[in-house]
């Protein structure tokens, strides 16, 4: 199982737009790679520790704990990052 963290915090529209780009990416996955991704949303305004970290950079994916990337995702690199990790 790959897990993808998204890291952001409400009314954020760049985190909006991760999401989405997330959520299209999963989509368009052969079904037994998306099947193996478990994806968890995190907000930095429920942990401090998370928000001293990444506070400047949200969003953040995180791919099985790494950093994938912040600010925006790019479709093509989440697709060819979760098709290695599975």
């Amino acid at each position: 199982m790959t897990q993808l963290t998204l890291i952001g915090k409400p009314d954020c529209h760049l985190c909006d737009v991760a999401r989405e780009v997330v959520d299209q990416v999963l989509a368009e996955l052969p079904d037994e790679t998306a099947d193996r991704v478990e994806v968890v949303e995190r907000s930095i305004a429920d942990d401090e520790e998370l928000h001293a970290q990444w506070w400047e950079k949200i969003p953040v994916v995180l791919i099985d704990g790494r950093l994938h990337g912040h600010w925006r995702v790019s479709p093509d690199r989440l697709r060819d990052a979760l098709v290695a990790a599975s």
